[in-house]
């Protein structure tokens, strides 16, 4: 195409995953003088998914040998974190072992990796992991942090938030600093983005929430919601804790949907791993998105579900019936 196509044009990639060679036919194309590679974070797109914008840019940056002459101007640094918001927005979490940003990209089990790793990174590492953002800073907080730390800690991540938005994160913050030892980078960045994606449809939130189960009894839930300044209870039964949670807030809200994908994932590791659950309701054609964290994934559940309940109860007010996927 460069050979016989005159003209002031800028040649351009775009590859699928279909045969797993979404990223090295990229590759081939700007080795071959392509100057734009149509791509997405965490390779997503239609069928198997579009090259991987991480693996493209972490590719040129690491092999400046073979594509001489070839700058991608990237803060590479960013891109663990926004592989990670990527994954908690769209609800398509990122496998472990996929290159550059998956948990495991820069993990070593294997015994002569170790000794490797240990006496040269690289070894076995072709890249530095803080290079990607793969290295989270060293975040000291706990149950007995205040506001202020809390926000300039956030700050300090690159995550700006202020007014009710951050009331509402240091809330969670404190709830899950009773819970957990350690808090994360990556746990506070799933607080903060859940609190900004229910703070402007927000009409019914969680006060309690009591469960009941096991092999010897129909599993059970109680649920008490705040709505307005007043608070609503209900109760609710099911095949499991979360179908039991979930029939407590539809008896609560009057509100009722048929839940769709369902994905669960860990934000860390640990038994007292922050759950991530992102869900989709449809409800007589209103098509929307929850998502929750908590570190137990029933109430992580039972959250993701009312994120949604609240979005269709905003979508009833307006008299909106499109799809919703994320946001207010």
């Amino acid at each position: 195409m460069i050979d016989n196509v005159r003209g002031d044009f800028v040649a351009s990639t775009h590859c699928h995953d279909d045969l797993g060679l979404a990223v090295a036919n990229s590759l081939a194309g700007v080795a071959n003088g392509a100057r734009q590679v149509e791509c997405a974070i965490n390779g997503l797109g239609e069928r198997a998914g579009n090259a991987a914008l991480e693996e493209i840019v972490m590719a040129i940056r690491t092999r400046p040998d073979y594509f001489a002459g070839v700058r991608v101007d990237t803060k590479t640094d960013e891109l663990a974190r926004t592989s990670r918001l990527v994954s908690r927005l769209t609800g398509y979490h990122v496998q472990f072992n996929k290159a550059v940003v998956g948990r495991n990209a820069f993990a070593h089990e294997a015994g002569i990796h170790q000794h490797g790793v240990l006496a040269d990174k690289a070894t076995y590492e072709v890249m530095d992991a803080s290079a990607v953002g793969q290295e989270a800073a060293q975040i000291v907080l706990g149950k007995h942090s205040g506001r202020h730390a809390f926000k300039d800690t956030l700050e300090k991540m690159g995550i700006h938030v202020q007014g009710d938005a951050l009331n509402a994160s240091f809330v969670r913050f404190k709830e899950l600093a009773d819970k957990k030892i350690e808090i994360t980078e990556a746990d506070l960045e799933a607080i903060v983005a859940e609190e900004l994606g229910i703070g402007m449809v927000q009409r019914y939130s969680v006060c309690e929430i009591e469960l009941h189960g096991g092999t010897a009894m129909k599993p059970s839930a109680r649920v008490v919601l705040e709505y307005g300044d007043g608070k609503v209870e209900a109760t609710g039964s099911g095949d499991g804790m979360i179908d039991a949670a979930i029939a407590a807030i539809s008896e609560a809200t009057g509100v009722t949907g048929t839940v769709g994908n369902f994905q669960v994932s860990s934000v860390t590791g640990g038994s007292d791993a922050l759950g991530a659950v992102a869900i989709t309701v449809d409800a007589d054609g209103r098509k929307v998105t929850g998502r929750g964290v908590a570190t137990d994934v029933v109430e992580a559940s039972a959250r993701a579900y009312l994120n949604a309940v609240n979005k269709l109860v905003r979508l009833q007010e307006r008299g909106d019936v499109r799809e919703v996927t994320g946001g207010p």
